[in-house]
């Protein structure tokens, strides 16, 4: 039963995960301009600069979704 729980834990977090991602990246690509204005009211930055800051974090996420979340639900799924 506990395994069955930690299961839908794991899948759950990256339904919610991936959502949270999807939802940054559709941000990005849709309001761009918007974001890229709200975040130069607080800093310093370059449109270069913000590009990369948001595509390395978006592929930070991606890949702790992965790990964190997926492959520990893959693997509870093929022992159990």
């Amino acid at each position: 039963m506990i395994v069955d729980q930690i299961k839908e834990v794991l899948l759950w977090c990256f339904i919610i995960n991936t959502g949270m991602l999807l939802w940054w990246f559709l941000f990005i690509v849709l309001a761009r301009n918007w974001v890229y204005r709200m975040h130069t009211k607080w800093f310093k930055i370059s449109e270069e600069r913000f590009d990369e800051i948001h595509y390395a974090g978006m592929a930070f996420l991606k890949i702790c979704i992965f790990v964190l979340y997926l492959v520990p639900y893959i693997a509870l799924c093929i022992v159990f």
